[in-house]
């Protein structure tokens, strides 16, 4: 089930490399920076994935994404997507999913849902991103951190 948006980033492709076929898979491996927040904190969001064009256009890819809060807090991102050649350059839209294998202090709670992302890229390697989290019908959207025993919520 589409759960609460749990937050979003821009920024910029910082190098574009064509990997070693792998048969008849071509690859390009894709570096990115950006900012935004998550979870209420603001990130930095650096990353790599890499990519393989299908016949129609049909990009798969997977990648694997650092997010860093400005205090500290850690969330490592890993998953996958399926995308679309939608103009010139570098221009695609991907549906995304993902987790996070590892998060600390205020974005812990990142490490208990799998998450889904609209990933678009403009063709100047621009791109930005929005999170959902992404849970079984039965669960909140993102677990709530309780308050300690004796402190008020």
């Amino acid at each position: 089930m589409l759960g609460d948006r749990l937050g979003e980033s821009s920024g910029r492709f910082t190098s574009i490399r064509v990997l070693p076929s792998e048969g008849h898979r071509v690859w390009l491996e894709v570096s990115f920076q950006g900012r935004g927040t998550l979870l209420g904190q603001e990130i930095t969001d650096t990353g790599t994935y890499r990519q393989t064009f299908h016949p129609g256009g049909v990009l798969h890819g997977e990648g694997h994404v650092l997010m860093l809060s400005k205090d500290g807090d850690v969330a490592d991102w890993v998953g996958g997507g399926v995308g679309r050649q939608t103009g010139p350059g570098y221009q695609a839209s991907f549906g995304v999913w993902g987790s996070h294998p590892t998060a600390t202090g205020r974005l812990s709670r990142l490490a208990e849902v799998a998450d889904v992302i609209e990933y678009e890229v403009e063709e100047d390697g621009s791109y930005h991103w929005p999170m959902w989290a992404w849970t079984g019908a039965g669960l909140p959207s993102i677990p709530r951190q309780e308050a300690p025993s004796g402190a008020m919520a």
